[in-house]
């Protein structure tokens, strides 16, 4: 198994005040608190989901918890002015989100009622479906484009649903540790999804180092990690990335069959389509566990989760929407998806 390194700290370009104040913390060479300068700058951000000063700020304060930068002292996870400071952006993100997403009518509290819902909800979808763009239109460029975003959330693919583990019990808890012993390969290092999808990057021609494209990433692909690290990294928030992870798992099996059936189109081998085909097969069974035997069961077993249940399960439909729905418009006025525009 290839052991995934990860991007410097120092690498990464601020976007903003709070992200260079978060930065500077993280660093240990702050000079105005970051809790301070995140208080001011919010009350002049238009959109906090899609603000990239934000969002920066998010993505660095969630990765002193997962570790996934080096150059973050693991002393500093629990630094005060740092956790106020996550504390300040995150209140103001989940309120945009609940301000943004429709909320679903709440099912009777059941494992069949709230599974009949969730299938609904994921159903009665209408986002843009860059997967089809992907097996039919798109150019190589833009494929490796697609790499280069997914890679924020997939080469932590997983982790942020995990964080859930030890704050369920019974049956909640038993279905969610089925799910992710596949996605950690069950018990095999090189089918870790997260692994595979670094070869495929690696066959792409990319960097499979953690935190290499960060730059590269507009506001709302971070948004979408931030959305999971924010519903996992909360225990308040149990109910929301439980059913985040339900509409995660029923809207994963046909998309992945179609970057497959795109991928080869563009002349893409095995080593980079292995990913795409392993969801094909793995999450159609993932989808029914989610959304009875984990989001269902909860629901039944807590009800006073469900409102949360179904918000987590809409936030992931509409902010995975929005972030595809970027990629989609800019290819299509023949523009990059990238935040820096430069193609690759």
């Amino acid at each position: 198994m290839t052991v995934l390194a990860h991007s410097a700290l120092d690498s990464i370009a601020t976007r903003g005040p709070i992200s260079e104040a978060v930065l500077a913390q993280l660093q240990g060479r702050a000079d105005i608190p970051p809790s301070e300068v995140a208080t001011d700058a919010l009350t002049t951000t238009a959109d906090i989901v899609r603000d990239d000063d934000v969002q920066l700020a998010l993505f660095l304060l969630y990765a002193s918890s997962y570790g996934s930068l080096t150059g973050l002292d693991p002393a500093r996870e629990w630094d005060a002015e740092l956790i106020a400071t996550r504390l300040t952006l995150e209140a103001a993100f989940e309120a945009a989100l609940r301000a943004s997403v429709p909320m679903p009518d709440l099912p009777e509290p059941s494992v069949d009622a709230v599974g009949r819902a969730l299938f609904a909800l994921a159903e009665a979808d209408t986002g843009p479906s860059l997967s089809r763009y992907l097996a039919k239109k798109a150019t190589r460029d833009q494929s490796t484009e697609f790499f280069m975003l997914r890679s924020i959330y997939t080469l932590r693919e997983a982790d942020p649903h995990s964080w859930a583990i030890p704050r369920l019990h019974g049956r909640a808890k038993a279905a969610l540790v089925e799910i992710q012993s596949d996605e950690y390969g069950g018990g095999r290092p090189d089918r870790v999804h997260a692994e595979i999808f670094a070869r495929a990057m690696r066959g792409a021609g990319l960097d499979d180092a953690y935190g290499t494209y960060v730059d590269d990433a507009p506001a709302i692909t971070l948004a979408s990690h931030n959305t999971m690290s924010l519903f996992g990294l909360n225990r308040r928030l149990v109910g929301s990335i439980v059913g985040h992870l339900a509409a995660f798992e029923m809207t994963s099996s046909i998309p992945n069959r179609l970057y497959a059936e795109g991928l080869r189109r563009l002349g893409y081998g095995d080593d980079v389509t292995d990913y795409f085909d392993e969801h094909v097969e793995a999450d159609a069974v993932h989808e029914q566990i989610a959304a009875r035997d984990l989001a269902g069961a909860l629901a039944e077993d807590q009800p006073e989760l469900l409102p949360d249940i179904m918000f987590g399960a809409a936030a992931c439909l509409a902010v995975d929407g929005w972030a595809a729905g970027h990629m989609l418009d800019s290819w299509q006025r023949g523009e990059s998806a990238l935040r820096t525009g430069a193609g690759r």
